[in-house]
């Protein structure tokens, strides 16, 4: 397989606004106007390109966004949402129907769990859950309604590495399609480029990096684009999880700056990972060498990103967890906040945070511990000095 470059492949994508705007103009119009009334009919039918119609539909802000993103994955095309949940719904729905079955890691974001556990039985869509990690479960558990198969490159919060080229043969050989959320390593691992069929994001997180809106994205081929976006059966189209143009483009000029924070972001992870081992704390990092997976990782992704920015540590109690995260609040380690790819650390419990959705019976079986806690490492300058702030925090509460 030949070097995967999204940074390059970003930089070399010249988009120009109306005027000859370095930045591309911000689209102030929820309609447009046509010269011709058959322009309109076309469109409306599919049959016409490069014409918006609605922003609904289309807008020229979400269309730029939408094209920067699938040059970044190697995808045909791409779309743009409200929210993460809203490209990972929108998919589901499309590709799903009434008595149909998909299979999905059971590590996983705890609303994504929650929506195919709880809300797909409105719609009689029953799903499985395995360890994404064996092959052999996950082929045992297909059927012939089976519609997907459901991951995250790097599981929510265990951090287990799909292998999604061995996901993809199962796909390919049962023709049903690969999906999978990206969110934790964009420009580190191309899914598209591995065997995945649609390639989700919550832009929220590292590629936004601001945590100043929520929005997501789906990154696919230029037919699943179009049958999401069709006026009579497009799940996009007719659900309508539409992301707002000004909150497109200020995510467009952040994407620009990705490679350089994934890189900074990875360095400050592996840094805090490799100390939270020196002291004998149980850490979970795809970049140890102990990582179950750490080999896997290093053949799939970018050399030049390193394994991500996010670490979980286990302290075996949500007491102690607790006592360890207001401490590190106070001390100006970062955050005791939900989401991820922030500037500054973010740290919370997962059990009862993000992945609060899942039953704690399931949690135990999949091995999440009450006391796990989640960082998502921040941009710091001086990693040395946040791992000083740590270690006081640690010695403070007593958990070394």
């Amino acid at each position: 397989m030949t070097k995967f470059d999204p940074a390059s492949n970003i930089q070399d994508l010249l988009q120009f606004g109306e005027f000859g705007d370095v930045n591309p103009s911000i689209t102030d119009s929820a309609t447009y106007t046509f010269m011709e009334a058959k322009t309109m009919v076309d469109t409306f039918q599919g049959e016409e390109e490069g014409c918006f119609l609605y922003s609904r539909h289309w807008n020229p802000s979400n269309k730029y966004l939408a094209d920067a993103l699938a040059t970044m994955e190697g995808t045909e095309s791409a779309w743009v949402t409200a929210s993460g949940m809203g490209a990972i719904t929108t998919t589901i729905l499309q590709l799903c129907d009434s008595g149909d079955h998909i299979v999905s890691s059971i590590t996983t974001y705890g609303g994504t769990f929650a929506f195919l556990s709880n809300y797909l039985k409105k719609f009689n869509i029953e799903v499985s859950f395995v360890d994404i990690t064996k092959l052999d479960e996950v082929e045992k558990a297909i059927r012939p309604n089976t519609k997907m198969i459901y991951t995250e490159t790097l599981t929510n919060p265990l951090l287990q590495l799909s292998d999604l080229p061995k996901l993809s043969e199962i796909t390919s050989k049962h023709q049903i399609k690969l999906v999978v959320d990206n969110t934790f390593t964009p420009m580190i691992m191309a899914p598209a480029r591995l065997g995945a069929d649609i390639v989700l994001y919550s832009l929220t997180k590292f590629i936004n990096g601001k945590n100043d809106c929520v929005a997501g994205a789906i990154c696919a081929s230029e037919d699943f684009v179009k049958a999401i976006s069709d006026v009579n059966t497009g799940s996009a189209m007719l659900l309508g999880p539409i992301l707002d143009p000004l909150r497109s483009s200020s995510i467009h000029k952040n994407l620009h700056t990705l490679h350089l924070r994934m890189q900074k972001h990875s360095a400050n992870a592996l840094y805090l990972a490799e100390k939270f081992e020196s002291v004998r704390l149980r850490v979970i990092y795809p970049g140890l060498p102990k990582h179950p997976q750490h080999q896997l990782m290093k053949v799939f992704m970018h050399p030049e990103f390193g394994f991500g920015g996010m670490i979980a540590i286990d302290l075996k109690s949500s007491k102690k967890a607790n006592t360890l995260m207001e401490k590190m609040q106070e001390e100006g380690v970062g955050y005791l906040a939900v989401s991820l790819g922030y500037f500054k650390t973010l740290f919370s419990n997962s059990g009862k945070s993000t992945s609060s959705e899942v039953p704690e019976d399931v949690q135990k079986s999949m091995g999440l511990s009450e006391g796990l806690i989640r960082f998502s490492v921040g941009l710091d300058h001086d990693i040395e000095r946040t791992w000083q702030k740590i270690y006081k925090c640690l010695k403070e509460t007593k958990i070394i």
